[in-house]
């Protein structure tokens, strides 16, 4: 899907009424829980990541879609790990101690290569969805 036609898709989810959201809501989950599969296989080699991977519909100014979210407060070395997608390492503290050694630690990212492998997908599962919501409620 081009990029101009996805964000013509936000921007029809941002006049959606409210009533229409939440039909929609559901389905929506429904249209992403492949890529919040795939990250938390991707992420399987932790105990904490997996249970911590979570998708959310959002239909605000700032953010809207289908977004994968991971919990710090469940898996507060997630972020590291993924280093916002990029391979590459990280460094911390051994046992929290900032004055003792800090160690070097391989980046696993895991959920931003599950989003790419399955953009296409759920953007046209989304897009699919939106529109037949729409026009089932009068919109063109």
């Amino acid at each position: 899907m081009p990029l101009e036609d996805f964000d013509r898709v936000i921007t029809d989810l941002q006049a959606i009424p409210r009533e229409v959201r939440t039909e929609l809501t559901p389905v929506l989950k429904r249209a992403g829980e492949s890529v919040a599969a795939d990250a938390r296989a991707r992420a399987s080699w932790s105990t904490r990541i997996p249970g911590a991977v979570a998708l959310s519909v959002r239909y605000g100014q700032r953010r809207t879609g289908v977004l994968l979210r991971v919990s710090a407060a469940r898996a507060p070395h997630a972020r590291a790990y993924e280093g916002l997608g990029r391979p590459g390492n990280f460094r911390h503290p051994r046992f929290g101690d900032r004055d003792a050694e800090w160690v070097t630690q391989a980046r696993r990212p895991y959920a931003w290569p599950a989003v790419v492998a399955h953009r296409a997908e759920t953007d046209h599962d989304v897009a699919g969805v939106v529109d037949a919501a729409a026009r089932r409620h009068g919109f063109h």
